[in-house]
């Protein structure tokens, strides 16, 4: 038996990959050495299982940490001699395939292999896309959404086979293969060509006594309340992944997926950018000048922090941990607290009366130390 090819190179990626490079590497292999586009050839066949092999071990995490420590040995364990089952392929990837090759190409086989045997098509529910609005509050804890879905489920009189009696038939025309032979003379010799059959739809079987209530598609209507867990320190614009929640498929088919759409609500208090969050804080000259002990609020209550004397207006002040939890994976951001020095707009004649004493004192003229004079040197050259 030949030795293995090295994952990497099989999928023609790097080891430092992106999981959307490793995805692209492996959609454009399936659609080189797609059975559909090589039929019959064992050669294209193989190689089609080399290439969802290679994505199956790289795009898990463990698995693909076990291949760069051990090589083959570390997986070999969850494969056979013959490499990946078609049928396991199929159902493990037939999103991809789903979104790659359309409604032209299929994308689940039963009784593939030994000397191109039968070929049945599964039919696939189609995606969902719903938007779910949270708040930080949510996002920072994590939280379940009960949604109501409008979508097909499973017709409930036929229990999904579109039968009245509950029963299919093998397909008289295509004999349960899901697909039509023809054959013809070309000036190159007789030609043979393979498509779906048009009478079961590629499937292999048909219904005699469709269903009242479902014509026949083995799916209805209905609305349903779908819980949908919403992980820690997700962030606006993401995309969660629901398998099997979507639209239900015709006859038993695979379901489709529900995808969920986040967006952040804008929060009152809070600036976010990614795991750390923004507070703007405002004190009074005499906190600033004496120091002081202030309360901060963050999303898991008050907070004190301690402003030394003589803090000028602007200083940032970092309080770790207490931003979001990072997404997918470990520790918490941070939450940056800029102390701005309160400045009131109109002065009572009083007031004005004392502020000028206060100037009279030398230690009320300004007198900024050298780092002080960089920092606006630094400014200037920001507006320059």
């Amino acid at each position: 038996m030949a030795a293995k090819r090295d994952y990497y190179e099989v999928l023609g990626v790097g080891k430092n990959a992106t999981p959307e490079e490793l995805k692209k590497a492996y959609r454009k292999l399936a659609l080189q050495y797609h059975p559909d586009r090589n039929p019959g050839d064992k050669e294209a066949e193989e190689k089609f299982k080399e290439a969802a092999e290679a994505y199956d071990v790289l795009s898990n995490p463990e698995k693909k940490a076990r291949y760069d420590q051990y090589g083959h040995a570390g997986v070999d364990g969850a494969y056979g001699q013959g490499g990946m089952d078609m049928n396991d392929i199929f159902s493990q990837f037939g999103s991809i395939f789903g979104d790659l090759f359309g409604g032209g190409f299929r994308t689940g086989f039963t009784g593939f292999g030994g000397g191109g045997g039968a070929t049945r098509r599964v039919l696939r529910g189609t995606n969902l896309r719903i938007k779910v609005k949270l708040g930080l509050e949510e996002i920072d804890s994590g939280c379940e959404k009960k949604i109501k879905v409008s979508k097909y489920v499973p017709c409930k009189t036929c229990n999904g086979t579109g039968s009245r009696d509950g029963k299919t038939e093998v397909c008289p025309h295509c004999h349960g293969t899901g697909v039509v032979t023809e054959t013809k003379r070309t000036m190159l010799g007789m030609m043979q060509t393979q498509s779906a059959c048009p009478h079961c739809g590629g499937e292999g079987r048909v219904v005699k006594d469709k269903c009242h209530d479902c014509h026949g598609d083995g799916i209805v209507k209905s609305d349903e309340i779908i819980t949908i867990k919403i992980p820690a320190g997700v962030q606006d614009g993401m995309q969660l992944a629901m398998q099997g929640q979507g639209n239900a498929a015709p006859r038993g088919g695979i379901a489709g997926d529900l995808i969920v759409l986040v967006e952040e609500q804008e929060h009152e208090v809070f600036e976010r950018q990614d795991a750390n969050l923004y507070y703007n804080a405002f004190i009074t000259f005499s906190e600033a000048a004496q120091g002081a002990s202030v309360e901060i609020p963050t999303l898991g209550g008050k907070v004190k922090i301690k402003i030394e004397p003589g803090t000028p207006s602007g200083r940032v002040v970092r309080l770790r941990g207490k931003g979001l939890p990072v997404f997918n994976g470990y520790g918490r951001g941070d939450l940056l607290v800029c102390l701005n020095v309160w400045v009131p707009k109109s002065l009572t004649k009083e007031e004005k009366k004392m502020l000028d004493e206060l100037q009279k004192h030398d230690n009320f003229k300004p007198n900024p130390t050298k780092q002080e004079r960089g920092f606006f040197d630094k400014m200037k050259e920001m507006f320059n």
